[in-house]
């Protein structure tokens, strides 16, 4: 097998601690695992991971609050199938309500002074 990345093993462990009936962000999961621009990371890791390791890959969506799949896929039926089961509600445009529905989980602040340059801020 190949090693996996510490991001890689961060963000399996975020998107692992999303419970049932909720759902988190690509933006949220790459700022819980470190990187606040990781969100494609987040997306490919999903893509390649999630059967191989089990991820709960149905409850990661876009911040539009909607599933990233084409409509018309069977990936966009199952993830919107496992969400309903969990009791996740859409609306007649296929978003689910962030504010009720997101995880509520979010990262620490940053340990770094206000004062240093963005350079050095993780």
């Amino acid at each position: 097998m190949i090693p996996i990345s510490d991001f890689t093993k961060k963000v399996m462990k975020q998107i692992r601690q999303i419970p049932a009936g909720k759902i988190a962000t690509y933006k949220q999961i790459a700022e819980l695992a470190g990187k606040p621009q990781g969100s494609r990371g987040v997306a490919w890791i999903l893509h390649s991971c999630s059967t191989t390791y089990k991820l709960p890959w149905h409850r990661v969506i876009n911040s539009q609050g909607k599933i990233s799949f084409d409509p018309k896929s069977s990936n966009f039926r199952l993830q919107r199938k496992r969400l309903e089961k969990e009791g996740v509600r859409f609306s007649d445009d296929g978003r689910v309500n962030l504010s009720l529905y997101r995880w509520k989980k979010h990262p620490p602040p940053s340990k770094i002074p206000a004062g240093k340059p963005q350079i050095f801020r993780r």
